[in-house]
């Protein structure tokens, strides 16, 4: 069922961002058993409450094995249990995967993190020109966020399955002045996104989506992600939900096209490939190892939703301090889902967090309290295997 205009105003935000970085930590103090008691109760309890979610799915991955923990059923009127395997939207999630293909490209002498905006992608704004790679993935550039443009969500309502043209996304950023002087502070925008993914064209001769196949997709084995342009999930899915609405929560899966988030929220994956994605990432699989050290490090400013802990930021990538121990990861929410995925920093270990409705801040403070409790106690299990 399609929403209605008011519900897609207040909640078709393309959030994104959210990282992690472990180290060894206390989790040991109170034993896997007890953090998987936690976590099993704190899943249980989400999805129980008030406008919760359908379903909540946490995968846990070490060596070959993977754990998974669930609550619900992966689409409302059925009786199955959620799978790893289950497609879904990862949301901005989806900007960890831009910024493993941007640096896969860096690693290999195709891009630069000091490339700019204006030697590399055509048509936009002077103001823009001298922008780099590097403050684009740090969420430093000062390039306003098209998404919150009042023109951009106009477009979105009015053609909600039909999406512009990715460059074209742009556009609706009416106003190109920067908000500050580029490099100087932190402020997330998903048109950081969507320049890194027309550089990675530029750059390239290609389309992103094959740049991402090739780069990132297929080194990794995922092969039940991609990023599509249009509104269709494929089977076997994860639904999304709309639970804020009065009466039954309501299936909003293919209400808006992929393309209106494109490189910065559009990717279909699953918690499967979410687990196998962020451990080749953060350990380092794509990447050289001077590329890593630039890329870890870190400074003030959290992912949306914000993660587990206290949060700081890399370039595409955050940084997550727990009670349990630190961890890099994203995390991400858009119509139907929230998404956080994170691994230990040598890549041995890896958790994704599916959750099928949009939960944030204003949600309120039970919901989102619990769900950032799912978070931290999922890294409690993850730490302390």
């Amino acid at each position: 069922m399609v929403m209605s205009r008011r519900a897609i105003l207040a909640q078709a935000t393309f959030a994104a961002a959210g990282g992690l970085v472990w180290t060894a930590a206390p989790a040991t103090a109170t034993g896997r058993p007890r953090v998987e008691d936690s976590l099993r109760a704190a899943i249980r309890r989400l999805h129980e409450s008030p406008h919760g979610p359908p379903a909540v799915v946490v995968a846990i991955g070490r060596g070959s094995g993977t754990s998974l923990y669930t609550a619900g059923v992966p689409r409302l009127g059925t009786h199955r249990s959620p799978r790893a395997d289950h497609r879904m939207r990862v949301a901005s999630v989806a900007k960890a995967f831009s910024g493993a293909t941007a640096l896969s490209l860096v690693s290999s002498g195709g891009l630069s993190l000091d490339t700019t905006v204006g030697r590399t992608v055509r048509g936009m704004p002077r103001e823009w020109s001298a922008v780099t790679v590097r403050q684009l993935l740090g969420h430093t550039s000062g390039i306003p966020d098209f998404s919150d443009a009042t023109e951009f969500r106009d477009a979105l309502v009015a053609s909600l399955r039909d999406p512009p043209p990715p460059r074209e996304l742009l556009s609706y950023t009416t106003d190109p002045e920067l908000l500050f002087r580029p490099g100087s502070r932190y402020a997330y925008s998903n048109s950081d996104n969507i320049l890194v993914a027309l550089m990675c064209e530029s750059v390239t001769g290609r389309r992103y989506e094959d740049v991402l196949r090739q780069r990132v997709l297929q080194p990794l084995g995922l092969g039940d992600t991609s990023l599509p342009r249009g509104p269709d999930l494929p089977e076997p899915a994860l639904h999304g939900y709309d639970t804020t609405v009065a009466g039954p929560p309501e299936d909003v899966t293919t209400t808006v096209a992929a393309g209106w988030s494109w490189a910065s929220g559009g990717v279909v994956s699953t918690p499967a490939d979410l687990v196998r994605f962020i451990r080749g990432y953060v350990g380092g699989a794509l990447i050289d190892r001077k590329t890593r050290d630039a890329q870890l490090r870190f400074l003030a400013g959290g992912s949306e939703p914000p993660g587990p802990g206290t949060n700081a930021a890399g370039l595409a990538l955050f940084r997550y301090d727990t009670r349990y121990g630190r961890v890099y990861g994203h995390t991400g929410n858009t119509l139907g889902y929230t998404q956080f995925t994170a691994a230990t920093p040598d890549g041995r270990g890896g958790v994704a967090v599916s959750i099928t409705a949009q939960i944030t801040p204003t949600s309120g403070p039970p919901l989102f309290g619990q769900l950032r409790e799912i978070f931290e106690l999922a890294v409690g299990v993850l730490l302390s295997s």
